[in-house]
């Protein structure tokens, strides 16, 4: 029998709780890394083939294929809004994804704004292999994005 609401993956529960654990591994680690400010080891979470994918109404909107170009959208990130990561409230996991709930704080050209993000992966070989960023308030993020 399955948890009301759960969605199994087609096999035994004990399969999927394999891979629960495999995603919530990963993703933890990637947190542990972020918290501790550890760019080495959060860059050792990434997988090779990893693709970012940034929303919203800015010229970092879109897919960033590869491990390199995740990287490269990553550090304009950084200059662009001087992020600084607050805390994570959450890591979730689940057979297919694992979750961060993350609180960021953006500055740039004298105004800063504290924001709610979701950061949904995908894992493969217990690396993270895909990142979908959603943002509680995208247009105050295209603003801190913008060119």
């Amino acid at each position: 029998m399955t948890p009301k609401g759960m969605k199994m993956t087609g096999t035994s529960l004990a399969d999927d709780t394999a891979r629960i654990e495999n995603v919530r591994a990963a993703v933890t680690r990637y947190a542990t890394a972020w918290l501790a400010g550890d760019i080495a080891q959060m860059a050792a979470c990434y997988h090779d083939e990893f693709t970012l994918h940034y929303a919203g109404q800015n010229s970092l909107a879109g897919v960033h294929r590869g491990k390199q170009a995740a990287f490269a959208a990553l550090a304009e990130v950084a200059r662009r809004a001087n992020r600084k990561l607050l805390g994570i409230d959450d890591v979730m996991a689940g057979a297919r994804r694992g979750a961060i709930v993350v609180r960021e704080l953006f500055s740039r050209d004298g105004k800063t704004a504290e924001l709610e993000r979701l950061l949904v992966y995908s894992v493969k070989d217990g690396l993270l292999l895909d990142c979908r960023v959603y943002d509680r308030d995208q247009p105050m993020v295209d603003m801190f994005f913008a060119d």
